[in-house]
């Protein structure tokens, strides 16, 4: 099903998202927050606050280690107590579940996604 063409963005815009591999290096519940914890990512030398939307159904302590997609340049956002500072990207899996882009393959940390 090809999407309306309303939704279309040139190479030029999509050329501006900055996406890069990043690895979760600690995360933990945020308190007074239901649906999200919060995650330090490091992404090539630099660490990432970000808060995620996955608390219903991911434990943080099972969050930790994982190697992500992350977009990089977006604007901070405070949700909570904290500023996050990045977009883990995800599908939407069964019944809302997250299912976080994962990188399979050995990439560093901060290597840029193109």
């Amino acid at each position: 099903m090809s999407e309306p063409a309303q939704n279309l963005i040139t190479f030029d815009d999509f050329i501006k998202v900055q996406l890069k591999v990043g690895r979760v290096e600690s995360a933990e519940v945020m308190p007074k927050m239901k649906k999200v914890f919060k995650a330090t990512v490091d992404v090539g030398g630099e660490k990432r606050v970000v808060a995620v939307g996955a608390a219903p159904w991911i434990k943080p302590e099972d969050f930790v280690g994982k190697t992500v997609v992350i977009c990089t340049n977006l604007q901070p956002r405070k949700i909570g107590d904290i500023e996050s500072n990045g977009m883990l990207l995800a599908a939407d899996g069964p019944e809302g579940r997250p299912v976080f882009l994962t990188v399979a393959e050995e990439a560093p940390s901060g290597a840029p996604i193109h």
